[in-house]
C-alpha cells in the first residue's frame, strides 16, 4: 500500500528561484505535449503515445537550452501526466459521462515537478535534490516505509513542500464489535447512531469578512503591478488558513471514530449535485463531508475496520423503531412516530437508520 508523508522545506533564496524556473520549464512541456497530441489528431487522426513523446526529449533540449538543467527524471514525469491525463479522459468518455478535454495549463498555473525514482536523497534535516542542492526539510515525524517517488510542491501562498510517496505496510487496530451510523448535516456536522453530535465549526463563516475584506482591496488594485501580488496573496493565505482548520477538524474526528469502532456506516451522498442548490450551496461546500467520508474510508481501511456508505434515500423520514414513514420537513428536528409513539431527534434517528442498513450491506446481525 502506498502513503504519501507530507513535509514543510525552507529554499534558499536561489533555490527557490530555480525551482519556479522548473515549474515554467514543465509547465511550457506540458502545453508542448498537449499540443502534439491534440495537433496529430486533428490533422492526421493519429493517437500519440507516452513512449513516443518521451523519447523526444533529447530532441527538445537542442531546441530549448533551458531544459538541460532540469533532472531528465523531471521532465520524464510530464509526460507521464499528460498521459494519464488522457488516459482518465477516455476512460470517463467511455463509461458514458461528459468529461472536459485536458487543458492548457497557464502561468502560475503549474505547481509540483516529480522525482519518480532517483535524484533525491534524505539526510537527516537536510532534503538532497538533483541540480538543487540541500534543502532544509522540516521533518515533523518520521518516514515510514521505502520512498518511491518524491514531490516537490508550491502552494498559492509561496510555500515549499516535498511530499514522498512510500511503500507502507498498515498496522490494524486490536478488533472492536462497536458499530456507528453517522448521518451529516448542516445544522450539526455529524451525528453518531449513540447520540453523540458533533458541531459544525463554520470555519468559512468565521473567516467570511476577512476574505471579504482581502478580496475588495485586490480588486482595487491595478492588474500586473506589485500592489496587486501582494494583496492576491492575502486572499490565498485566508483560503489556507480555512482550509488548514477544516483539514485538522476533519482528521482529528475521522481518526477518533475509527479508534472507536469496529463497523462504520455513512450515507452514500452525491455532494456535487447537492451544491446546485444556490441557498445551501456555500454552507455545504464549508462542512466538507466529501473529505470527511474519504478520511474516514481510508482511515478505516488501514485500521483493518469495516467501513459501508449506504443509499441515504428515506433514513429521514423512517422510523428506526418500527419502519413507519412519514414526511419530515427541513424544519422539523425532532422525529415523533404516530405508531409506535417514539419521540427521537430527527438526526439521531436518520443515524440509526443508516446504522441498520450498514450492518444489512455488511452481514452484521443487530
Amino acid at each position: 500500500m502506498l502513503k504519501a508523508f507530507k513535509y514543510r522545506i525552507y529554499p534558499t533564496k536561489k533555490q527557490s528561484r530555480i525551482m519556479n524556473q522548473w515549474l515554467e520549464e514543465c509547465r511550457w512541456l506540458f502545453n508542448h505535449f498537449l499540443a502534439e497530441r491534440k495537433e496529430a489528431w486533428e490533422r492526421e487522426q493519429r493517437s500519440i503515445n507516452y513512449h513516443a513523446q518521451a523519447t523526444s526529449l533529447p530532441a527538445f533540449k537542442e531546441q530549448r537550452p533551458s531544459l538541460v538543467s532540469i533532472h531528465s527524471q523531471v521532465l520524464q514525469n510530464v509526460a507521464v501526466r499528460i498521459d494519464l491525463a488522457f488516459k482518465a479522459f477516455f476512460r470517463r468518455v467511455k463509461a458514458g459521462e461528459k468529461p472536459g478535454y485536458p487543458r492548457f495549463r497557464g502561468k502560475g498555473r503549474y505547481d509540483s515537478f516529480t522525482f519518480p525514482q532517483s535524484g533525491f536523497s534524505v539526510n537527516g534535516k537536510f532534503l538532497h535534490l538533483s541540480k538543487i542542492g540541500n534543502i532544509k526539510l522540516v521533518l515533523h515525524r518520521p518516514i515510514e516505509g521505502q520512498i518511491k517517488n518524491c514531490t516537490i510542491k508550491r502552494s498559492a501562498t509561496g510555500k515549499w513542500y516535498a511530499v514522498f510517496s512510500c511503500d507502507w505496510k498498515p498496522m490494524p487496530l486490536p478488533a472492536n464489535n462497536n458499530t456507528a451510523g453517522i448521518d451529516v448535516g448542516l445544522h450539526s456536522f455529524a451525528t453518531l447512531s449513540t447520540g453523540e453530535q458533533i458541531e459544525n465549526p463554520k470555519f468559512f463563516q468565521q473567516e467570511e469578512k476577512a476574505l471579504a475584506k482581502a478580496q475588495r482591496k485586490l480588486s482595487r488594485a491595478e492588474k500586473g503591478t506589485l500592489e496587486r501580488k501582494k494583496r492576491r496573496k492575502v486572499v490565498a493565505r485566508t483560503h489556507e488558513r480555512i482550509a488548514w482548520k477544516r483539514q485538522d477538524f476533519i482528521h482529528q474526528h475521522s481518526r477518533r471514530i475509527v479508534n472507536h469502532f469496529g463497523a462504520i456506516a455513512v450515507e452514500d451522498l452525491n455532494v456535487n449535485r447537492m451544491v446546485h442548490n444556490h441557498c445551501l450551496a456555500k454552507s455545504i461546500s464549508d462542512a466538507a463531508w466529501s473529505g470527511f467520508f474519504q478520511l474516514l474510508a481510508y482511515k478505516a481501511e488501514w485500521a483493518g475496520r469495516q467501513f459501508v456508505a449506504v443509499n441515504p434515500a428515506y433514513t429521514s423520514q423512517d422510523c428506526s423503531n418500527c419502519g413507519h414513514r412519514q414526511k419530515m420537513p427541513l424544519s422539523e428536528r425532532a422525529f415523533k412516530c404516530p405508531c409506535c409513539g417514539m419521540e427521537l431527534g430527527r438526526d439521531v434517528n436518520a443515524a440509526l437508520n443508516i446504522l441498520g442498513l450498514g450492518r444489512q450491506a455488511l452481514g452484521i446481525s443487530p
